[in-house]
């Protein structure tokens, strides 16, 4: 029995879910979203301003589809009314982020400029040169693009440097020198 398919989804004020043949059309103040399903393995349905997902069969393929058509659902219900919000930090000595017009032009150590073309549907913007906040109705292209930026310049467990988001806490490595500090100048015992 899945507790993630068989959740019954609050539709939010002033969104409107419009059920066709194998399609849910989504819309709310923030924009449409689409979300397809398998319809001989699934059924989705409206019952008092609540959506309602129902496997047809119990083969694993609807069972693996129930859960994830839930939560596709409700995804596409939460972003339409509130959207989503990922937060970036940038560490490192000359590193720095801004924003012009539809692209996010990055300086992070290389000898060029990185530059992302933001997609459509996202708001992106720099509070300060060293955070990126990307917010978004879709849940995936919020998700996407934000790890397309952190992508381009992993944090590194030595220095700390690199793009990472806001709450990721990186584990730090001791270096070489550090780790063998307190025999590096013994000589080796002789054999007798």
């Amino acid at each position: 029995m899945s507790r993630k398919g068989n959740k019954l989804l609050t539709i939010p004020q002033g969104v409107t879910v419009t059920i066709n043949n194998g399609n849910v059309n989504i819309k709310g103040p923030k924009g449409t979203l689409d979300v397809v399903y398998p319809v001989d393995m699934t059924k989705v349905e409206t019952i008092d301003g609540k959506v309602k997902v129902s496997r047809l069969n119990d083969e694993k393929q609807s069972r693996m589809f129930h859960g994830t058509i839930n939560s596709n659902i409700n995804n596409a219900l939460i972003g339409l009314s509130t959207g989503f919000t990922k937060k970036l930090k940038i560490v490192g000595v000359g590193y720095k982020a801004n924003v012009n017009g539809t692209k996010l032009n990055l300086a992070i150590g290389f000898s060029h400029p990185v530059v992302f073309d933001i997609p459509h549907g996202l708001h992106v913007i720099c509070p300060t040169p060293t955070e990126i906040l990307i917010e978004g109705y879709d849940k995936i292209v919020v998700g996407e693009f934000t790890a397309n930026v952190r992508a381009t310049r992993k944090p590194e467990p030595y220095n700390g440097k690199g793009i990472m988001y806001s709450d990721e806490i990186i584990i730090r490595k001791v270096g070489k020198t550090a780790e063998g500090a307190g025999t590096a100048g013994a000589a080796p015992a002789a054999k007798k």
